[in-house]
């Protein structure tokens, strides 16, 4: 499975704390973890994550689609 996680920001001399909560944010959303802690809120059937999955899959399509032309 996934492994733990963890992000950390080194507070800078002179920085405020504003902004290095700001970096911080930043690292969380590179590193996935605020998605996958979404993804984990409610439990999702199997059979309606490959629909979500089926649904993407068109609309990429679709999307790729409407360029060419």
């Amino acid at each position: 499975m996934g492994g733990v996680r963890l992000a950390q920001v080194q507070v800078r001399p002179n920085e405020s704390l504003d902004s290095a909560l700001k970096r911080f944010k930043k690292v969380l959303q590179q590193t996935g973890v605020l998605r996958e802690a979404r993804e984990h809120e409610h439990y999702e059937k199997p059979s309606n994550c490959k629909r979500k999955a089926a649904a993407a899959a068109r609309r990429k399509m679709k999307k790729q689609a409407s360029k060419e032309n």
